[in-house]
């Protein structure tokens, strides 16, 4: 059963690791969240779920309005070929969400670290990074340094890569 945002505020407290979260209306696309701007400070992040046709998975996060080529992503995230979006049934299984909430703080229901976490740098270069926690309805502020100590503690060591061509 994955975790509820309950569950990971509870981890993040563990961790001694503090996070401001605001609720709103369900958020499904970067569009929708736009509204959000001027209420909520810090980097906001765009998350995709990639398969490569190995049955590899990565959780590439990068800011929301940073441009990603898929066609050649592969070659820096060390895919083992071209990478497809992955289904929503992996998606489930992996990080306990589903399409439309896709966030880095899934990586707390992947307990056998099967995702692979690629942060773009351009992104860590904010000092509050925001994210899904677990739902679109919600937004937490996490800071950069912070969300890289929660990644480890999950089991899953970070790739700061330059992902973007911004």
């Amino acid at each position: 059963m994955p975790k509820t945002p309950d569950d990971l505020f509870a981890f993040l407290d563990s961790l001694g690791i503090a996070v401001k979260t605001v609720e709103h209306p369900p958020l499904f696309t970067v569009a929708d969240s736009r509204a959000l701007r001027g209420e909520i400070p810090g980097g906001h992040t765009k998350n995709l779920f990639l398969k490569d046709k190995k049955d590899n998975y990565f959780l590439v996060t990068v800011d929301e309005e940073a441009v990603v080529d898929l066609k050649q992503i592969h070659h820096l995230i060390g895919a083992a070929s071209r990478v497809s979006f992955g289904k929503p049934e992996a998606l489930m299984d992996l990080l306990g969400v589903t399409p439309g909430a896709v966030t880095v703080f899934g990586l707390i229901n992947d307990h056998q670290a099967h995702v692979r976490l690629i942060l773009d740098e351009a992104l860590m270069e904010n000092a509050i990074i925001n994210g899904h926690p677990l739902t679109n309805e919600a937004t937490t502020s996490i800071g950069n340094a912070d969300l890289l100590s929660f990644a480890r503690a999950t089991g899953h060591e970070p790739a700061i890569l330059k992902v973007t061509g911004r």
